[in-house]
């Protein structure tokens, strides 16, 4: 199934929230479809239990999510964000001689819990790359893996970024 979506191939935290979008036609939400949600699994190699539980999960982490990355010093942003990562948890392992990890988190929850694993390692790296799109109209995120760091659209070809200047050359070419 095509993915409808303006921003997609983000890191796993980031492609979560971005399954909201706002477009000619008004919002959009990937995960109110089952279909939908199911593609966008697969296509991040995620388990898909199904049910409502999992998706009302999926959910929970990405407007958690959402909140932290637009206030991230808001505690009650914190303390949702870290109740999601609380439903999972990382076990240290040693066999064969060899240390290893092993992830354990319930069926239901493990979408979600990568998610905000993956925003937690993001913000542990270079949070100053994560960024909102600077279109004032647009609630899409995106990593900034220029290499000045400039980058300020979600997207440049079809974008917003290419929306705006077109807004722009229209009022000059009307003004001259």
């Amino acid at each position: 199934m095509l993915d409808p979506r303006p921003l997609t191939d983000e890191p796993l935290a980031l492609d979560l929230v971005d399954t909201v979008w706002i477009d000619d036609d008004g919002p959009h939400d990937l995960l109110d479809a089952p279909a939908r949600r199911s593609g966008w699994l697969a296509r991040r190699e995620l388990p898909d239990p199904g049910g409502r539980a999992a998706a009302a999960h999926l959910a929970e982490a990405r407007e958690a999510i959402r909140r932290l990355l637009e206030h991230p010093d808001d505690p009650d942003a914190r303390d949702a964000f870290a109740a999601v990562l609380a439903r999972g948890r990382i076990r240290l392992t040693f066999e064969d001689g060899r240390p290893g990890e092993t992830v354990e988190v319930s069926p239901a929850w493990a979408a979600a819990w990568h998610a905000a694993r993956d925003l937690r390692h993001l913000l542990s790296e270079r949070p100053d790359r994560i960024k909102r799109c600077a279109n004032p109209d647009c609630v899409l995120w995106f990593q900034d893996t220029t290499r000045s760091g400039t980058r300020r659209w979600c997207s440049m070809t079809g974008g917003c970024g290419s929306r705006l200047k077109a807004r722009r050359h229209s009022k000059r070419s009307r003004a001259a």
